[in-house]
């Protein structure tokens, strides 16, 4: 489990700008894809080694100091109930506003670490005149430019001395598989659940946001036995409207990061969405198995090429991970829910495979020799050796003599034939090139 940093603050202080800086480090680290949205309120961050979840609470705050007391209130403690240390962004070129002092007056009586971060300052001028913000009561400041990134390291070395130690995890004697059934609000996750189970043990309803919270069930039926975790539907930003629901985003959020398994539920009357996307994305750089399940399948007019045409936009859409599970079912009529459950299996056991090095070399290395990686700048890369990782999800590391020469086409040329000779399907993949 990750720690949890809340961004909190007026609007139009920079909090979103910080906020994608944080995330952009996270997704260089990553081999991030391009296209991928980055309007969500959540992302995953990294820094010397330690891992963190990070909250954007603003964003969606309109109108005059005068509607404090409502919305920006709520979440600003929802935050602070929920994260493990808070940074606090004021912005130096309006010094400090009715509003700055209204968090500050909230943040003062706050148990946990509290970093102040005064945004735009891009010269010694402004320097100067970010002193006035000790009068905040809550003692040194760090000075950032979000913009240009100036001042965000020392920041972050900041953020991760303060965040505590996480608990070891216990390990358990067989620990069951998790399977996180998500998806945006009304694609029908609830029903899914309740048709597998045999009981309406989750409200259903046509009203977008009826789930709160993540939800576990043990199932175990017709042979399969895991944990099932009902999360409520993550939406984008800007809907996120009611306190309550912005809480339950949080908790789908954790859900995913805890699971082996995604269950990702669209709705086949609306189609792949950008929100279902951006859900797509946030499982994959988790390195998290993933099915997509074409809920509500029934009520679709259908020709002899629905399903082709339907799968291959999908397909197109979340290129170049392209190896995933795509079915097509309805809750509502039972049709192919077996089915489902044996492919969420399938993954699982995919994400854990190894490989043994031999075996892995023999069959790696003549592929390498009749396709080597272009030469460049007049130098030959030779691949000598290569290995599976021991880590808990599929990682290659490949020992080359020149492996700074090696471009992102060939690491996905080696992806490729990793996939066509196991199935990775579902799973996503790590390939690295070391030095040998």
């Amino acid at each position: 489990m990750n720690n949890i940093v809340a961004i909190v603050g007026r609007p139009n202080v920079g909090k979103s700008t910080f906020f994608n800086r944080l995330i952009q480090r996270r997704e260089a680290i990553v081999d991030s894809v391009s296209g991928v949205t980055r309007d969500r309120n959540y992302g995953k961050s990294e820094w010397n080694g330690k891992e963190f979840s990070v909250i954007d609470t603003g964003g969606y705050v309109k109108g005059s100091d005068d509607i404090f007391e409502g919305e920006i209130r709520r979440q600003v403690e929802l935050a602070i109930d929920e994260a493990d240390a808070i940074v606090f962004v004021v912005d130096v070129e309006e010094g400090i506003t009715p509003m700055d002092d209204e968090v500050a007056k909230l943040l003062r009586k706050v148990k946990k670490p509290v970093i102040l971060v005064v945004n735009k300052v891009d010269n010694a001028m402004r320097e100067k005149d970010a002193v006035e913000f000790y009068n905040l009561g809550l003692g040194d400041y760090f000075t950032i430019s979000g913009m240009s990134g100036s001042g965000t390291g020392e920041l972050l070395d900041k953020i991760v001395e303060v965040l505590p130690e996480l608990p070891d995890a216990v390990e358990e004697e067989n620990p069951l598989p998790r399977f996180c059934v998500v998806g945006r609000p009304n694609a029908g996750k609830s029903s899914f659940i309740n048709a597998l189970i045999g009981e309406d043990r989750f409200v259903v309803t046509d009203i977008a946001g009826t789930t709160r919270d993540a939800i576990d069930t043990k199932y175990n039926r017709f042979g399969f036995e895991f944990n099932l975790v009902d999360t409520a539907g993550i939406r984008r930003k800007a809907k996120v409207k009611e306190d309550l629901e912005f809480y339950s985003v949080m908790r789908s959020v954790r859900a995913i990061e805890h699971s082996d398994v995604c269950l990702l539920v669209i709705d086949a009357t609306r189609g792949f969405e950008g929100q279902d996307q951006s859900i797509f994305w946030l499982a994959e750089k988790n390195r998290k198995g993933i099915v997509i399940l074409v809920n509500k399948w029934d009520l679709v007019e259908k020709d002899t090429m629905t399903t082709r045409d339907y799968e291959r936009k999908i397909r197109e859409e979340i290129a170049p991970f392209t190896d995933v599970p795509i079915l097509f079912v309805s809750a509502l009529t039972k049709q192919r829910l077996l089915k489902a459950l044996e492919t969420a299996v399938e993954v699982f056991e995919n994400r854990k495979q190894r490989i043994s090095t031999s075996k892995f070399n023999e069959l790696m290395l003549p592929i390498i020799e009749a396709t080597p990686p272009p030469a460049l700048k007049g130098k030959y890369i030779k691949i000598k050796y290569c290995m599976q990782l021991p880590t808990p999800t599929p990682q290659f590391v490949f020992f080359a003599n020149l492996p700074q020469y090696v471009k992102d086409p060939y690491k996905r040329f080696i992806e490729n034939k990793l996939r066509e000779n196991y199935n990775f399907s579902g799973v996503p993949i790590d390939i690295y090139f070391r030095q040998k």
